[in-house]
């Protein structure tokens, strides 16, 4: 049992990119590895020590999409267990779209494909809050 104020309660930062094409559709990857191993989800993961968020979406939007990214501004936050994920509209500057690192796959989504992708908990009424599905 960890008590109030235990390192080990301590949340993780992550970051979450949100790019998307020029027909409006969203770059989301099917995750490779738990948590959420085989659903769709934003590409992202964990800013490393000495990082910022900045540098850490355009590090693993690269190795999870194999895009350069620009980050923008900030969409929103969400806590998933205890991932404290700070999610980035960002834009797309090179690259070329493949699944990499913790990605089984990548591919831009429209919101037709929302409906039928199996999306981790709560992605889909995430994105509408934030005005933030695809076309």
């Amino acid at each position: 049992m960890t008590r109030p104020g235990d390192p080990r309660d301590a949340a993780v930062p992550c970051v979450g990119g949100l790019a998307y094409d020029a027909q409006g559709r969203i770059l989301l990857i099917r995750r490779a590895h738990d948590p959420g191993r085989g659903l769709w989800s934003l590409p992202g993961g964990r800013v490393e020590p000495g990082e910022d968020d900045a540098a850490a979406l355009v590090r693993e939007m690269a190795e999870e999409t194999g895009l350069a990214v620009r980050p923008g501004p900030l969409v929103g936050r969400v806590r998933r267990g205890p991932y404290d994920i700070a999610d980035y509209r960002c834009a797309v500057t090179g690259g070329d779209l493949r699944a990499g690192d913790d990605a089984a796959d990548a591919r831009w989504c429209s919101a037709a494909d929302l409906d039928t992708l199996p999306l981790v908990d709560g992605l889909r009424d995430v994105l509408a809050r934030w005005d933030a599905l695809p076309r």
